[in-house]
């Protein structure tokens, strides 16, 4: 293993030096071999479970990591906070894998920082687990993600809504460059520091802007809108609840970041909401592409601190923010017309979508099961009677729209599997394995819902337990932060 430590070079500014504190007892409870390949982690080590704990709970520094807890500012619900910054995590430094990508290796739940704020730096065994399991199903199901290497159990008690056994992540992310990252910098003016992040961002994900771009700060605004609206997008082509779009927790990799309050929707409703500190309804399901133009709004007022009086690039910025629910809506469409089959958009699949989507919230019909049900229709006739019932004339007007299509039923059934997935991570399924874990200690049900989670789009015996929905638990459903 071979550590860099980038970020570090930028400067004191950037970050906290800050020691991971020792934990009691740790323990190995979870760990991505494929991850771990990955990165070029010694097959010696990974043998090790024992030496595994001990680096990946803190206790041991791995040689060449660099400990930091990084700075960053950020909106919470609306709300400026000119400081906020990893209270409880620490970044060890970056890992290339084979391809020479760099990748953050950062431990969570590790001990108090600068940035605490008089919190106690640790992770409840539940949030660990989830973050683990959240983020193995995102990139399995195909969705932009940061990844979880190791959760180790402390031997420690953590006190959020009750006591729970304390746990350490370790997470694997492309950066952890937040757009609260240059808020941090522009609320306080400080402009060095601000072009020092804009360039490193640049030369991290976006080396190409070097070379074809006129005017740097507008297009790495375009950049990240576009991998943002892929990222969105892609949440709601699986049912998605982000939970907590603060700006602090949108990453300009366009990788889901932080699965605190996350959660799945079962039946469909734009305005579902599970996060329990979302009040207002701020992050709910339809609300996500709202406030991710919300939020690219803030990125490019954070840069706009670097160009004071040039007019035109307050031009081409608002451009940018103006356009983007247009560039959303084209992406919208699309994504949707895949899980429809309808392989060329025309005049009339729009409203065909809206109409698909009103049926669906009326009926309270099951997300994922709905739009499962429609790809195996078209070669299941007894599928085909039961949602031909649910969807009633909508359903008679999808299929006389993609009988106008020269693709075969089969082709076409094949073509919509890669964007309807078979099995979700559905919460009731979610929390009976973190409960599991919490009791026991042990990994045996989440290695079980691992194992099916990473297939999603295919249909075993094994899978058929963890495609019951319930609609019931989800009614009165709440997820927390963990913090």
């Amino acid at each position: 293993m071979k550590f860099s430590n980038t970020y570090v070079g930028l400067g004191e500014r950037f970050y906290d030096k800050s020691q991971p504190t020792a934990v009691r007892s740790p323990k190995l409870l979870l760990w991505n071999t494929r991850l771990a390949n990955q990165l070029n982690i010694p097959q010696e080590l990974q043998q090790d479970a024992e030496s595994l704990a001990q680096y990946f709970s803190g206790n041991q520094l791995l040689a060449g990591a660099e400990p930091i807890a990084t700075a960053y500012a950020g909106h919470q619900f609306g709300s400026f906070n000119p400081q906020l910054g990893d209270g409880r995590a620490h970044l060890l430094g970056e890992l290339l894998d084979d391809d020479g990508k760099r990748w953050d290796l950062q431990l969570k739940g590790s001990g108090v920082s600068a940035y605490s704020r008089a919190g106690d730096g640790r992770c409840a065994i539940g949030p660990a687990v989830r973050e683990f399991i959240m983020s193995e199903s995102m990139k399995a199901l195909g969705v932009p993600t940061t990844e979880c290497l190791a959760v180790v159990t402390t031997g420690e008690t953590v006190y959020r809504q009750q006591a729970s056994p304390g746990a350490v992540v370790t997470r694997v992310a492309s950066s952890h460059i937040r757009v609260g990252s240059f808020q941090f910098f522009a609320s306080k003016g400080d402009v060095e520091s601000l072009t020092a992040l804009r360039d490193y961002a640049i030369a991290r994900h976006f080396p190409e802007i070097k070379q074809q771009a006129a005017n740097h700060s507008v297009a790495l605004v375009d950049k990240v809108i576009e991998k943002q609206i892929q990222l969105v997008v892609a949440w709601m082509r699986v049912g998605f609840i982000h939970g907590v779009m603060n700006t602090d927790n949108t990453a300009i990799s366009g990788d889901t970041i932080d699965y605190g309050p996350c959660a799945m929707m079962g039946a469909y409703d734009p305005q579902t909401v599970y996060s329990s500190i979302d009040r207002n309804g701020r992050y709910a399901f339809g609300n996500q592409p709202n406030i991710v133009n919300w939020n690219m709004a803030r990125f490019a007022e954070s840069l706009l601190v670097l160009h004071p009086e040039d007019k035109e690039v307050l031009a081409q910025m608002q451009g940018l923010i103006t356009d983007f629910p247009e560039r959303f809506q084209q992406a919208y469409s699309r994504m949707m017309a895949d899980k429809l089959g309808l392989q060329n958009l025309q005049q009339g699949d729009d409203a065909l979508i809206a109409l698909f989507l009103a049926r669906m919230a009326e009926l309270k019909l099951d997300y994922t099961k709905t739009f499962d049900s429609l790809t195996k229709s078209l070669t299941d006739t007894k599928v085909q009677a039961t949602i031909a019932a649910d969807l009633g004339p909508c359903y008679q007007q999808w299929q006389q729209r993609v009988a106008t299509q020269t693709t075969s039923a089969q082709e076409l059934q094949a073509a919509m599997r890669k964007s309807n997935p078979v099995v979700i991570p559905r919460n009731h399924h979610v929390e009976a394995v973190l409960a599991a874990c919490e009791e026991s200690g042990e990994a045996t049900t989440a290695l079980d819902f691992l194992a099916v989670l990473r297939h999603p789009y295919e249909e075993t015996e094994q899978s058929a337990h963890y495609q019951s929905d319930d609609s019931g638990f989800d009614q009165g459903y709440q997820t927390f932060c963990g913090t």
